[in-house]
């Protein structure tokens, strides 16, 4: 008894060591991230005691002009030239008709006769590790026997997905398509002539004044660096509405070959694809759902080992594929670490960055291996994370890397299990599980991530001007929302 009371004891005392270190750590970030504002009031405040009274008043105004036109000047470097606005977006959802369960694919991969009794349990055993789960979507030329991989079952493909998309963000948000100035569609893999760009312009019959981009074999990130775009061209063209559609093609990049860095693609790539409406228009602000804060690249593609471990070839057989090299997760690390370096400082608090100065600080100088590197707290700075649902393994790494919460990595993991890998729409259907959930509340932050071949890690931060109601909604997560989240079982 005597023993279990000591046990009793020491967890009380450790919950509350734990509690006071929280609110130590609290007490700090508050301190620091409003040492500015609070070193100009004491300032202020000491000035004015020792102010002779027959010149108060007169230096008083004195001192409050001279600190008000030093935070406005701070305010205006810091505030970009025309304020994005993100009005709705849009995630495809595929008809029933083209689910896919694991079981369906495996039988469909071995009715192909492409691949060899090895492949077959090789694709399985990475299917089994995907975290995907049994309702995710492939595509209706592939689920034919023989398959049926031509280049107008491929538009049939990507067209069904962009229009639909398309049809379903103007619907929300009003926008005639006559009204659209700027278009930028990304595809990696697939990209016909005329473009993608050229077959929306000719099926919603936009202006001909129309300023249009078709970015191509830019991986999985291309979204991102589509946003990216948009915002600049936005800049320059005023008063503009500029539409993003993000998408993947699966029919022309069905790999029929044995080569198993190149087969994995076949296991996680499902269809999907999203539109997005911005607009830099001011009146625009009062009924649009987020504001870009801000948009980072990172391209790490001086590196050769960053460069080729995404990389589209032949096999042996001349067999064209996606092969993915073992030192992915390592070149995505690194690609990650780039990244929030560069990003921390315009979104981190001023708490999070010293500590983070102050650990590389000691570990420059002491050259040692004692002092740990800081990981800053990112979920200081966002309250809901977007990552690109690439695989199980990347998210594990990334939930790592970060140090999230399982709840932070739900739409990732659920994004994943429901619609698997839909390639650069991805971080738009774990918007969409947020919204649909009811989680995005008034001046919530939102952080997408997305990683590409190249190799690229391209981040894009979103504030939300309002609280999304999920009554309200039209996503492709509404009518099934309450069976999520779901366990996915570890194999």
């Amino acid at each position: 008894m005597m023993v279990n009371e000591k046990k009793k004891t020491g967890l009380e005392n450790e919950q509350i060591e734990s509690v006071r270190l929280k609110y130590v750590k609290l007490g700090y970030h508050y301190l620091v991230s409003h040492a500015l504002y609070l070193s100009l009031i004491i300032t202020l405040f000491c000035l004015l005691i020792l102010t002779h009274p027959s010149t108060f008043a007169s230096q008083e105004m004195f001192l409050l002009t001279i600190s008000m036109g030093f935070l406005a000047a701070i305010y205006s470097t810091r505030r970009p030239r025309r304020n994005v606005y993100l009005l709705n977006f849009a995630c495809f959802k595929p008809g029933k008709d083209t689910m896919v369960s694991k079981e369906l694919f495996l039988q469909l991969c071995n009715d192909s006769e492409y691949f060899t009794p090895e492949s077959l349990g090789f694709l399985k055993k990475i299917l089994e590790r995907s975290g995907l789960g049994e309702r995710t979507y492939g595509s209706t030329a592939l689920m034919q026997i023989p398959v049926i991989k031509t280049m107008t079952e491929a538009r049939n493909e990507t067209e069904t997905v962009m229009f639909g998309a398309i049809d379903e963000v103007l619907g929300k948000t009003g926008v005639k398509p006559g009204d659209i100035g700027i278009l930028v569609v990304n595809s990696s893999l697939f990209n016909p002539s005329p473009s993608l760009a050229d077959t929306i312009v000719n099926h919603y019959k936009l202006r001909q004044s129309i300023v249009t981009y078709n970015l191509g074999g830019m991986g999985c990130s291309a979204g991102i660096i589509s946003i990216d775009l948009a915002k600049q061209l936005l800049q320059v063209h005023g008063d503009s509405y500029a539409l993003v559609v993000s998408t993947e093609n699966l029919t022309y990049n069905w790999y029929k070959g044995n080569n198993r860095a190149m087969l994995v693609t076949n296991c996680l790539f499902r269809v999907g694809g999203a539109a997005i409406l911005l607009s830099n228009r001011s009146s625009d602000r009062c009924h649009s759902k987020y504001e870009l804060v801000r948009t980072l690249r990172t391209h790490t593609g001086a590196d050769d080992r960053s460069h080729s471990c995404v990389y589209q070839q032949e096999d042996e057989t001349n067999e064209v594929g996606v092969s993915l090299s073992k030192d992915l997760m390592v070149v995505a690390g690194e690609a990650l670490k780039e990244n929030i370096t560069a990003l921390g400082p315009s979104v981190l608090p001023v708490s999070e960055q010293l500590l983070f100065l102050v650990t590389l600080f000691f570990r420059k100088t002491l050259k040692t291996k004692i002092v740990k590197p800081y990981v800053p707290n990112f979920k200081l700075a966002f309250e809901h994370f977007c990552i690109h649902a690439g695989g199980r393994s990347v998210l594990d790494e990334l939930e790592k890397r970060l140090g999230l919460l399982p709840m932070q990595m739900e739409p990732s993991r659920m994004t994943l299990y429901r619609f698997g890998n839909t390639s650069s729409s991805s971080v738009w259907y774990e918007m969409a599980y947020l919204e649909a959930k009811g989680r995005i509340k008034k001046r919530d932050r939102v952080w997408q991530i997305g990683f590409g071949s190249g190799f690229k890690c391209n981040s894009c931060v979103w504030r939300a001007l309002k609280q999304i109601d999920p009554a309200m909604e039209i996503n492709p997560w509404m009518d099934e929302i309450d069976e999520y989240p779901v366990e996915v079982p570890l194999m």
